[in-house]
């Protein structure tokens, strides 16, 4: 029994000494060719991440009970604030500046394009351009508003002559020309009727009348003008002009022509030279020099001014002033200033073109006119009311 207890005790420590003795066995020493697996190496295990902090709802709710923000950390050399530092916020580098070298692109060339086949007909598929060797970039001169400022003449307008590389510049002039005329180019022409009013004068009453016609374009017109005033119980007097009329700037026109006067007195003749136009802030206004065909110089000066209330009452102040250079007793006429009108007249546009108005006028004679008119048993001024209408067609 005993004999059988140590023989198992000597197998058993046999059996645990023998993997130990096995790996430091010196295997291509004592047994050649023969190689034995090494154990795989265990993975090491990972660290367990940190808990994540989790922040209360109220915390979230209420920023005032949020952890204040981590100061910036102060700036330091480059050599004293490694990436890996500054990367974990631990200190911040020093920014550093280099001064970058301007580059300029080069010139990108230009294709020149086949002239018989201009690009939008081609993007049409009318035409197939021929396309040559890219010339090379040339600064272009400026134009328009790329110009600089200052008092050099305007530049000529650029002309459509696309159609022109197809059908030829002779071919398309009839076409070029229609289009001027039928856009800005055309013969035009008004017939406006400034005043053609009655006038109630204790007695005295009578008419007057003012107004031209004028057809043209817009440097060039011929000018009709007429104005004159008469009694129901008498004679009137009135003249007509006929003038050609050129534009001499974007307001004023220039007038020169003849004169013709209808009176019961002697009737003159006048060669008539004078101006009229917009001035600022939207006076109208009109001047004029007559030469008879006996040297007797006049002139005359006009004005009125359309203020406007609504967009169809309107109301209009107006002046005429008439002077003279010598006396001519046969028309009655002393010098100087010879007699005045000033009016004021409200209108109401029932269409743009027909406008009837009633107002006030003023007349008064003036110098050896209001004595020529004395001695005739007329009187030298006076106020009355006048009604009448205003119509352009």
């Amino acid at each position: 029994m005993k004999a059988t207890f140590l023989t198992a005790a000597s197998v058993t420590a046999l059996a645990v000494a023998w993997p130990a003795a096995a790996q430091t066995m010196d295997h291509p020493q004592h047994m050649p060719g023969m190689t034995m697996p090494m154990p795989a190496a265990k993975p090491k295990p990972k660290p367990r991440a940190a808990p994540r902090r989790t922040v209360p709802m109220r915390a979230r709710a209420n920023p005032a009970a949020r952890p204040a923000p981590r100061p910036a950390s102060p700036a330091m050399p480059a050599a004293a604030c490694p990436l890996d530092h500054a990367a974990m916020g631990h200190c911040t580098p020093e920014p550093t500046t280099t001064e970058a070298t301007p580059v300029h692109p080069a010139p990108v060339a230009t294709p020149a394009f086949d002239p018989a086949c201009p690009p939008e007909h081609a993007a049409m598929g009318h035409c197939v351009p021929k396309v040559s060797a890219p010339a090379a970039a040339v600064p272009t001169t400026p134009l328009g508003t790329a110009l600089p400022a200052g008092n050099a003449p305007a530049p000529a307008a650029p002309e459509a002559n696309y159609a022109d590389r197809i059908w030829g510049r002779d071919a398309m002039a009839p076409a070029r020309a229609t289009l001027r005329r039928e856009h800005g180019g055309m013969t035009v022409s008004q017939l406006m009727l400034n005043l053609a009013e009655v006038h109630f004068d204790r007695g005295r009453d009578g008419y007057r009348w003012d107004g031209e016609f004028w057809s043209g374009g817009d440097i060039n017109r011929l000018t009709l003008k007429s104005e004159g005033e008469g009694r129901f119980r008498g004679s009137a007097a009135g003249e007509v002009q006929a003038l050609y009329s050129r534009a001499i700037g974007p307001y004023f026109n220039l007038q020169a022509g003849l004169r013709q006067d209808f009176s019961p007195g002697p009737n003159r003749t006048y060669a008539t030279v004078g101006v009229e136009g917009l001035a600022p802030y939207w006076f109208d206004v009109e001047g004029a020099l007559f030469l008879s065909d006996r040297g007797d110089l006049l002139a005359r000066l006009e004005g009125y001014y359309d203020q406007r209330i609504t967009q169809r009452l309107i109301l209009q102040p107006r002046v005429e002033l008439n002077l003279s250079a010598q006396d001519v007793a046969a028309s009655r006429l002393g010098s100087g200033l010879t007699d005045a009108e000033a009016g004021l007249r409200l209108r109401y546009e029932i269409v743009r073109e027909f406008a009837p108005y009633v107002g006030v006028s003023w007349e008064r004679r003036f110098g050896d006119t209001a004595r020529f008119a004395r001695a005739d048993g007329e009187r030298t001024g006076g106020v009355g009311l006048v009604a009448g209408i205003r119509a352009w067609f």
